[in-house]
Order: structure tokens, then sequence, then C-alpha cells
């Protein structure tokens, strides 16, 4: 009987077809003989962190998958101020920002280059030390570092996260204004309005910079905007181990998962960014092997499929691809020979690697591997052969009851050992004592 459960997350995995690839996805195309031996002896389904058609962000889609509603979600900028080590009051809005360049259009900014030629590090500590503080009209704001140009800022007093995003993330497009979001209230208008000065108040002080001047006199572009979305607030999220009755490690890299598993109680286990992405995959599934006995949830994550779709090359992912599939090779092995283990591997969302889009709507493949699992006609670890699987389509927070009842843990409805039973079975029962004479 399966006694942990390993969840490879390839983060972007799943694509549209294109003509560069024959009118194949990246998936499709990629030679992968060992995510396909995978398919080929496992239950495969297809799966969507939300509903056919809605693109998703990581953020969002990991909180599907981990059994939180979309009520629940707390908001990508709470998520990477727990993950800056930050500890944000209750109350206390946190936005994720970063510096751009802009050019004044009609009186207006439109957004020239999302991500300018970076700067050396003491130049990038230099522009956000000028803008580390500011206050409007009650409201104290901060901006907190995190790596390049990107960071976090927080606003405390009476705010409020309901209030628009002002990065419209394409070049060329103008900067919204900042404004409560519909139906929202007062404290809403304040942060708005607030957050408003703020930022005219960075572009002026980043728009007279002597960084600035020097770059522009090298012919680069000068970085004199700050830009920020996805408002968030701290709300009352019941962990991952008191839902499911498992105990839960993340093996991934970056600020968003170091928050997400701070927000829902998993241990963030190492995992290094080397720039080999097959290497580093690979050392993450071993690390997963060795934390078994200390864990029975593991979620191993790479980012290196989204980043590769985001440079709108559809060869780049195939290729990226290709090299995970190899380090699945190398390093997934044992798990998946070992009886205790129930090995599942998916991916969060897709990314288009051409086209305008951010990320798609479309679902992604799904596979658990491990005994007791139905064994399909399915050959092929790609979006399309996926869709013929016995899992059929899986969808938000449906995938750790899938995992539960693949660990023999699925609690039968109506049953009620505890007050407040959780998914899993047996709950943490309180025996009933017999009073001794």
């Amino acid at each position: 009987m399966p006694r942990a459960c390993v969840l490879l997350v390839l983060d972007g995995l799943g694509d549209r077809s294109h003509t560069a690839l024959g009118g194949l996805t990246p998936l499709q195309a990629a030679a992968t003989p060992h995510l396909d031996a995978i398919a080929a002896t496992g239950a495969n389904g297809l799966y969507h962190a939300g509903f056919p058609g809605q693109a998703l962000p990581s953020e969002n889609a990991h909180f599907a998958m981990f059994g939180a509603s979309p009520e629940e979600f707390p908001g990508r900028g709470y998520l990477e101020a727990l993950g800056l080590g930050l500890s944000p009051a209750p109350g206390e809005v946190c936005l994720l920002a970063h510096f751009c360049c802009a050019v004044v259009e009609d009186g207006c900014l439109r957004l020239y280059r999302d991500k300018p030629e970076k700067p050396a590090p003491e130049e990038a500590a230099a522009l956000f030390a000028a803008v580390a503080a500011f206050a409007h009209e009650g409201v104290a704001v901060r901006l907190h570092r995190d790596k390049g140009l990107f960071g976090v800022v927080t606003m405390t007093g009476d705010v409020s996260p309901e209030v628009t995003d002002t990065n419209p993330m394409v070049d060329g497009l103008f900067l919204p204004e900042p404004e409560p979001m519909a139906a929202a209230g007062a404290a809403a208008a304040r942060t708005a309005r607030a957050l408003r000065a703020y930022l005219l108040f960075a572009r002026r002080v980043l728009a007279g910079h002597p960084i600035n001047a020097a770059r522009e006199a090298a012919g680069l572009a000068p970085i004199n905007a700050l830009v920020t979305q996805r408002a968030g607030m701290a709300k009352p999220l019941p962990r991952f181990g008191a839902r499911f009755g498992l105990r839960p490690a993340s093996v991934a890299s970056g600020t968003l998962f170091a928050g997400i598993a701070k927000a829902l109680g998993f241990a963030l286990l190492p995992a290094r960014d080397t720039g080999d992405p097959g290497a580093d995959l690979a050392a993450r599934l071993e690390t997963a092997r060795a934390a078994i006995a200390a864990y029975d949830f593991l979620h191993v994550h790479t980012k290196a499929p989204d980043e590769a779709a985001h440079t709108k090359d559809p060869l780049a992912k195939k290729a990226v691809i290709e090299a995970l599939d190899a380090a699945v090779g190398r390093a997934a092995g044992p798990l998946l020979a070992d009886p205790e283990v129930l090995f599942a591997v998916t991916a969060d969302h897709s990314t288009p690697s051409s086209g305008p889009l951010i990320h798609g709507g479309e679902p992604v493949p799904l596979c658990l591997h491990g005994p007791g699992q139905r064994v399909d006609v399915v050959a092929r670890f790609d979006e399309v052969s996926a869709a013929t699987g016995c899992l059929g389509f899986v969808r938000g927070t449906q995938l750790p009851y899938l995992i539960l009842n693949g660990l023999e843990r699925a609690r039968l409805v109506g049953i009620r050992d505890t007050p407040d039973p959780p998914a899993c079975y047996p709950g943490p029962v309180r025996p009933f004592r017999v009073e001794e004479s």
C-alpha cells in the first residue's frame, strides 16, 4: 500500500499546437521516453485547477491543487511578503511590485519596457532605497526588495486589498490608474489614492536619480517607474496537514513558493537554481526521496517549462521538456519502484509559447503511478493522449482527494470519528476512556 505521495509539478507544461512544431504542442513534439513510460504504467487524465478556458497563475493553481477554495486565496502580494520573511500584520495590504521603464504619452504613462536591462546589484539597491518609504492620508507605504528589480509594497493604516493593478504586463500598453474595485468601500478608495500618490512620488524620484542619468548616457532604458499588482492581505487559512491528515513538504525555489509553503504549513526543503533545469530537477527528486521517512506528501516543483514558454519560442520549450524528462529518467526510478510511493506528475497550468497570452486556459496531463492504480491504454504523457485515460477530467480541489484515495486514506462520506473530521481517514481520534474503579 502506498504510504506517501510525491507530486511532481512541471510548471506551465501545457501548451497549444504550433506550426513550428508541425501542429503539435511542445510536449507532444518532445522526446519524453521516461514520462511516457510512467504514463504507460499508470492512470492518466486531464487536470485543470479551475475550469476549462480559465487562465490561472501558479499561485491560484497551487492553492487549488492543495485543496484550498478560491475564497481562501489571500492574494499573491501577501504570499510574496511571507516568502520574503515579512510578517504582515492583520489588515496590512501587500502588493507585488517591480521597477520598469515608462514613457509619458498624452499625459499618461505607457509601459515602454517591463523588464529593462538589469542594473548592477548595488544600483538596484540604491533605487529601492530611494523610494523605500512614503506616507499619504495616514497610510504608511514601504517597499521591500526581493531579487533584481522585484519587491513587495506594504501599506498600513485603514487600507484594503480591493484595488486595481497598475502593471499592464505587456510592453506598449498604458499603465492602469490605481482605482478601488467595483463595490469596494472607503478603505479601498483611500488605498488607491495613497498608492497613486506613492507611485507618482517614485516616478519623480527615479526620473531625477543619478543612476538613470548614467543609464541614458550609456544608451540604456531608464528605470523610471514602479508598478504594482495582485494586492493581498492575511486570511485565516486551514493548514494542509490538518485538512488532509498528511505531513507536507515542498521542494521548490523562489519567493512565491516559500510564501505558499509558509501559508499552508508545508516544510520547505532546499532547492537550488543553477541554470541547468535538468540537474536541478534531478536534485529535487533526490531530495524528495531522502525526505520520504519524514513526510508523506512531497511537492516537487520546477518553473523551467513556464520560463521557457515565456520566451515565446516553442523550440526552446521543447528542449527544456526533454531535459526535464532526462532528469526524471536519472532520478525518479527509485520512487517509481517503491511500492510505498504514489508518484503523481502534472502541471499547474498551460503557458502558450507563442501568441499574446501570458497563461492559457487549456487543461494539462495528469498521471498517477503506484500500486492499485488502474493502468489504462495511454502510452504517451501529453495533453492529447491523456484525454483518453481512465482518470477523466480532474478539476480544482479534486486533486488532493484523488491522491488520498490513491494512498488508501480516503474518508467514507458520513463517517464522523472526530468533531471536525479531516478529508482523510482515520482522523485524529480522541480515544474512548474507561475510568478505572
